[in-house]
């Protein structure tokens, strides 16, 4: 589904005193690539942090530029402060419909499989994958059902199910999910029999010597 994010042009006070005094202000400074020159904006931070989970690079944006024309983006990567859980900076990516685009797609696994039931643990090797496809083919997840993985088993790339017309980049025999037994770990209490016994045994042998 796309979604609407406002912004507004910015066309002086650039660089880092410009960026931070936006970032004061509550809006973040962006750019917008992909077609001829790139395009300096900013966004209301308060409204991209409270959708930027669903801001991911498989969502396509109508980017309505205040004074400008609306332009169809998603958001190619942000610059973010962990630490203090402010962004920084946004780079937008602008589609052209009728175009094919590159981007990386989120892969979310589907059922429980056979050999957790079990006792195993499923462990998904690969989250996101490269894909191609034309803007109007761009899923925001692709799907892959691991509910008939049995124990020792796995899954390729080749088993993720998408639509046609979308082209997945990467190792196709790349595994991406695989169900594996727990580890046993021998009991503390063991290990410390074992352990106490090594020692008495070392002690044994230090007396016998002298």
């Amino acid at each position: 589904m796309e979604k609407k994010l406002d912004a507004e042009l910015r066309t002086s006070d650039f660089g880092t005193r410009g960026s931070r005094r936006l970032l004061r202000s509550g809006r973040i400074p962006a750019v917008v690539y992909g077609k001829g020159e790139p395009l300096h904006i900013s966004v209301d931070a308060r409204t991209f942090n409270y959708n930027r989970k669903g801001y991911g690079e498989s969502t396509l944006i109508t980017l309505d530029v205040k004074g400008e024309k609306s332009h169809e983006v998603f958001v190619k990567t942000y610059q973010e402060d962990l630490l203090r859980n402010v962004i920084h900076h946004i780079d937008f990516y602008e589609i052209t419909r009728g175009q094919a685009v590159r981007t990386h797609v989120r892969i979310e696994l589907e059922g429980t499989p056979a050999g957790v039931r079990e006792g195993g643990v499923l462990d998904q090797v690969i989250h996101e994958v490269e894909i191609e496809c034309l803007p109007k083919d761009l899923p925001e997840v692709l799907k892959l059902d691991v509910s008939s993985l049995a124990m020792n088993e796995s899954l390729k790339l080749a088993d993720v199910k998408h639509a046609e017309g979308i082209k997945i980049h990467g190792d196709l025999e790349a595994t991406v999910a695989t169900v594996k037994p727990v580890k046993e770990e021998a009991p503390a209490v063991e290990a410390d029999a074992d352990a106490d016994a090594a020692a008495t045994t070392a002690a044994d042998a230090t007396a016998e010597t002298k």
